[in-house]
């Protein structure tokens, strides 16, 4: 088990390009198992969670060719069958995006349930219910779900029950092969949804509405091949955000489309965060101290998360982090997941004063002076917010299981150490 040493209190400063979206990519490479002809993806990710996507799509007969860096070309012909990797399935939760190409191409899919982070119940019914508008038969197991259309897929006006990104996916890479027209409403519209929509354009699918909450899809006989680049990961542009006005620092994130962080600008301007816009840059200032910003007629201010496009929920960690080092007192609310704040008990362990009100709600009382953990990561975003947590406090801090960091950051630590960062990566 891999481990990060942390050494704290020293500003990071210095120029970084984020890396692709993790969120983005997934879908995409699921994508590729929708024709027959050669996808390349460029701004891949190297990352463990799109190592085990591309070998689950290896393993349904996709053909994986690594040219260079972040590319790679998928070719999805011929599917060999319809059943992924159990082992690999049970690894990453985007591994159910497989659901809507496998009904596409083959008719039929059977998937064990996915893993991915425990931040608390994360139902499936919004795909299940949607499948089955178009005409798919759903057996459901204590492990696993066995989906098949004997008659075909059909189109359907659905409402899906929840904006779930991940049963947006998957219904509109089910429907960009069925014949006829398909509307999706409520549909999530987050960044990585419209990445996922450009791909499908690019290999010839007909998607009106992209960017909004309702999707109309006109069914297209086959798709072709195509190149496309994966867009800059907003969440990791999130996260170097609050590393910077965190510890103190100066930072330049380039390439990182400044237009999908406005709802994080206003979120993290209430901790007293403000950055510039130079085109498609953002420079963090140096904040001597962050102060909290009151509401009206001094009301005591919060950061709630949603779908898009509010405040990110995969923030809400980055955010209660930089409470910690901000003068004033905060409500951070979770409305999305019922046990992603678990995890406080961490940073109160570091010296953070923060009230956890209910699995959903904390109070955090800023500035606290932080000191060096054991710490563990229990999840991607959590894991991300211990280590800014780490580089602000006093001390060397260890970080055990950072493999979970791994799932959403490339090369994390040598990232950081070219900013300035005291980080080490133990195996």
């Amino acid at each position: 088990m891999a481990r990060f040493l942390i050494e704290g209190g020293q500003p990071i400063s210095g120029k970084i390009e984020p890396k692709g979206s993790k969120n983005a990519a997934l879908p995409a490479i699921a994508a590729t198992l929708l024709t027959d002809e050669a996808v390349t993806l460029t701004r891949l990710p190297d990352i463990a969670d799109v190592r085990v996507m591309s070998k689950l799509t290896q393993n349904l007969g996709c053909t994986v060719t690594e040219i260079i860096g972040n590319r790679a070309t998928f070719t999805g012909a011929p599917i060999r069958h319809s059943v992924p990797d159990r082992s690999l399935s049970q690894a990453i939760r985007a591994s159910f995006l497989l659901a809507g190409p496998l009904l596409a191409r083959t008719g039929q899919a059977t998937l064990p349930r996915p893993g991915g982070d425990r931040i608390g119940r994360r139902p499936l019914d919004a795909h299940i219910l949607a499948f089955q508008e178009m005409g798919v038969e759903v057996e459901i197991s204590p492990d696993s779900y066995h989906l098949s259309a004997p008659k075909g897929l059909k189109p359907a006006d659905i409402f899906l029950v929840e904006m779930s990104v991940m049963a947006t996916e998957n219904v509109v890479m089910a429907a960009v092969l069925t014949p006829g027209t398909t509307h999706i409403h409520n549909a999530a519209s987050e960044p990585h949804v419209q990445d996922l929509c450009q791909l499908l354009i690019g290999m010839g699918a007909d998607i009106e509405g992209v960017g909004s909450n309702v999707l109309t899809i006109h069914g297209v006989a086959t798709l072709h091949g195509t190149t496309h680049e994966i867009g800059p990961d907003y969440l990791e542009v999130g996260s170097f955000i609050g590393l910077a006005a965190a510890t103190g620092g100066e930072l330049l994130i380039r390439n990182c489309r400044p237009r999908e962080h406005r709802m994080t600008a206003i979120a993290f301007g209430r901790l007293g965060i403000e950055w510039e816009v130079r085109g498609e840059d953002i420079l963090v200032p140096r904040h001597k101290q962050l102060h909290i910003q009151e509401d009206l007629h001094g009301a005591l201010t919060k950061i709630d998360d949603g779908p898009w496009p509010a405040f990110p929920a995969d923030l809400v960690s980055i955010a209660l982090v930089i409470a910690t080092q901000a003068a004033g007192t905060i409500l951070i609310h979770e409305k999305m997941f019922e046990s992603r704040l678990f995890w406080v008990d961490k940073l109160i362990a570091m010296g953070a004063r923060i009230i956890l009100c209910d699995p959903h709600r904390a109070v955090v009382v800023g500035p606290s002076p932080l000191f060096a953990q054991r710490l563990s990561s229990p999840d991607i975003r959590a894991g991300m917010a211990l280590v800014i947590a780490a580089l602000c406090a006093n001390g060397q801090s260890e970080i055990q299981n950072v493999e979970q960091i791994d799932r959403g950051y490339e090369r994390l630590d040598e990232r950081l150490r070219s900013l300035g960062a005291r980080i080490e990566r133990m195996d």
